[in-house]
């Protein structure tokens, strides 16, 4: 809100009125007047946009859209994300401004209708409450990273002595069959099992990671596997698994909400190194690879 009445305050007064007319639908209008609220305060205007760029994330954060999906590419936010990251705006953005105020003006209408006798302590205090998902989308991200070094790490231990050659993202392994074989810690899939044939490179196994441990958002780590897996399955990959935390929840239904992961491994034994799910998991990576399992 500071940074908006910032650029409201080098705004020339006489457009910004002749821009709500313009970018502020009419309905919309009299329920902010008879509220008090300001119309600026809740539309985007080309002269306010203009004048301080980052003021895009005000206006998604009113709205309640995290970043990753408010900027997908469906949506044809992708063009303004880095004015909202570096509050600067090239001359292409610049020249999409309007359409930007345009393209947000409905959803910002509907949601002045939605809130009942909307006041501006409401619209103060409605990007506040978004940015702390924000914020907690960015430290389950931070999360995620931290299990798949650590499942890295896990498998580095079960490959033993036949890794050759040690990276910060990779294991190169010779199996029984003196093959070379790479573990990567990439992304879709998060750790990616590739085999050297001759001349060749075989695909062997797309594995997911999910770290959270949360029950409530299971279901949503699931699926993001599952879309993962999918890609994979385009690019060549032939088994897909997946390690996540099943504490408490239904099999079956993880199952549906992923139908091409393979096998399922609890992350809490793994990253343990002992229960059934561990034994299994270096049972199977073992196989996978090709090297004799030590007890």
């Amino acid at each position: 809100m500071d940074a908006l009445s910032e650029a409201l305050g080098k705004s020339d007064p006489n457009i910004v009125k002749e821009q709500i007319i313009k970018y502020v639908p009419v309905e919309a209008q009299k329920v902010l007047a008879a509220s008090g609220v300001r119309d600026e305060h809740v539309f985007p205007l080309p002269v306010v946009i203009e004048t301080k760029p980052s003021l895009v994330g005000y206006f998604r954060l009113l709205l309640g859209i995290p970043q990753k999906s408010f900027y997908k590419g469906k949506t044809g936010m992708g063009a303004v994300r880095s004015m909202e990251e570096t509050g600067l705006a090239s001359p292409k953005q610049q020249r999409r401004i309007s359409e930007f105020c345009e393209a947000m003006a409905r959803p910002l209408a509907e949601l002045v209708k939605q809130v009942p006798n909307i006041t501006s302590k409401d619209i103060a205090e409605l990007p506040l409450l978004t940015y702390g998902a924000q914020l907690q989308g960015s430290n389950n991200t931070a999360i995620g990273k931290k299990a798949m070094q650590d499942v890295f790490i896990a498998v580095s231990e079960v490959m033993g002595d036949h890794i050759v050659k040690q990276e910060p993202d990779k294991l190169t392994v010779r199996n029984a069959a003196g093959r070379s074989v790479s573990i990567s810690l990439a992304h879709d899939p998060d750790l990616a099992i590739d085999e050297q044939v001759g001349n060749k490179t075989h695909r062997k196994i797309a594995i997911e990671v999910k770290g959270g441990t949360d029950i409530s958002n299971a279901h949503n780590r699931a699926g993001e596997a599952e879309k993962s897996h999918l890609k994979a399955k385009s690019r060549g990959y032939p088994e897909y698994w997946t390690i996540i935390s099943k504490s408490g929840l239904d099999m079956e239904t993880l199952k549906r909400e992923s139908q091409t992961t393979n096998h399922w491994f609890d992350i809490v034994e793994v990253l343990a190194r002992k229960g059934v799910d561990w034994d299994d998991f270096r049972q199977h990576l073992a196989g996978v690879v090709g090297i004799p399992l030590k007890n």
